[in-house]
């Protein structure tokens, strides 16, 4: 079918457009359950929604076994806590993680949510920590049939689906939004434990470009959805400052999660800290209308399609190549947990 797209907008924050606006999970940590690739255990231990393959940009062979090791996906366990200069301390780094928390009562009973444990200095200084992916998440990563290894099943990728976007009936999107234009609001479902710290979300856009969207702090017990709420959004079309770009080949502008940020306060108490995410909803303006066209512009040029590919390798190439140095940092850590005696007492001893 013929299909043209009339792009009125694509400013990420202030400028809107006639298209009509939307509400959609960014991302649900629930969604994020291991259920492929088994340990020794024969436990599950990649989403196979989310899994990626990083052994195929390394330029040093593996054997199957360590490539298999390679394989990494949206697991909430493999989530990364980076700690600010300030509270980088080892103790600290070792003790700062993530994991899958059961959830035994309330709304979302029987479901899995992101937990995190964030270990602050006690000293009185200013504090954050960066609650991130274990991989920049990849806006044009195709739809794939995984098999039960990880892999991507030969010649099943699908053209013009993505697999870490809505697609269809998908109950929720895992960290990337297309077709964004003005963010309207921002949503945080999260339990608290009567912590003053603040929380933030952060995302960032098509130009590479993060923003972060102050939440409020986590001073409260129990659930509560955190909202934002854009301060220089325009309802009235009339008083919106309209912007007209080319109609082809301009790309669908989108919006990925690139992680959350918590902040303490030097005058707050350091030390430990918990609390629990369970997902992300954006309420956004379209920047994109279609309407039909005389000519199938992409079937003729692959303008896009060839834009999408590129960064694609190259979003790849950036993410896989720290993942396999990672890998090849883990394999040199030292085996032995510890000295052994070599002196045995003398007899009567």
């Amino acid at each position: 079918m013929k299909r043209s797209f009339v792009l009125v907008a694509m400013a990420f924050l202030l400028i809107g457009s006639f298209a009509f606006g939307e509400k959609a999970v960014l991302i649900d940590f629930s969604n994020l359950e291991p259920d492929i690739v088994a340990d020794e255990n024969g436990k599950p231990t990649v989403n196979s929604r989310t899994v990626m393959d990083f052994s195929k940009i390394s330029s040093i062979p593996f054997d199957d076994t360590q490539k298999a090791l390679m394989r990494t996906s949206l697991v909430l366990p493999d989530w990364e806590v980076q700690l600010n200069s300030s509270a980088r301390i080892v103790a600290n780094m070792q003790r700062s993680v993530v994991k899958s928390a059961p959830v035994i009562g309330g709304p979302f009973s029987g479901k899995n949510v992101m937990g995190v444990r964030i270990v602050f200095p006690t000293a009185p200084v200013n504090a954050n920590a960066r609650i991130m992916p274990p991989f920049d998440i990849p806006a044009f990563e195709p739809m794939a049939d995984i098999d039960e290894n990880g892999q991507v099943v030969e010649g099943s990728q699908k053209v013009n689906t993505y697999r870490f976007r809505k697609n269809g009936d998908d109950p929720a999107g895992f960290g990337v939004l297309d077709n964004v234009g003005t963010l309207k609001s921002v949503s945080l479902t999260t339990y608290g434990y009567n912590y003053p710290h603040a929380v933030y979300v952060l995302l960032k856009d098509n130009d590479g470009v993060e923003r972060r969207f102050y939440m409020g702090t986590l001073n409260f017990d129990g659930w509560k959805n955190l909202i934002w709420n854009n301060p220089h959004y325009v309802n009235d079309i009339r008083n919106r400052e309209i912007k007209i770009y080319p109609l082809y080949p301009r790309g669908l502008p989108y919006a990925k999660l690139s992680g959350l940020l918590v902040t303490r306060d030097a005058a707050h108490d350091g030390g430990d800290f918990v609390a629990y995410f369970k997902q992300i909803d954006v309420i956004y303006d379209k920047a994109v209308a279609q309407t039909e066209r005389d000519i199938a512009d992409e079937d003729l040029w692959g303008i896009v399609t060839e834009k999408e590919q590129y960064r694609q390798s190259l979003e790849m190439r950036r993410f896989g190549a720290q993942q396999v140095n990672r890998f090849i940092e883990k394999s040199n850590l030292a085996q032995e947990e510890g000295f052994s005696s070599v002196v045995t007492p003398a007899e009567g001893q």
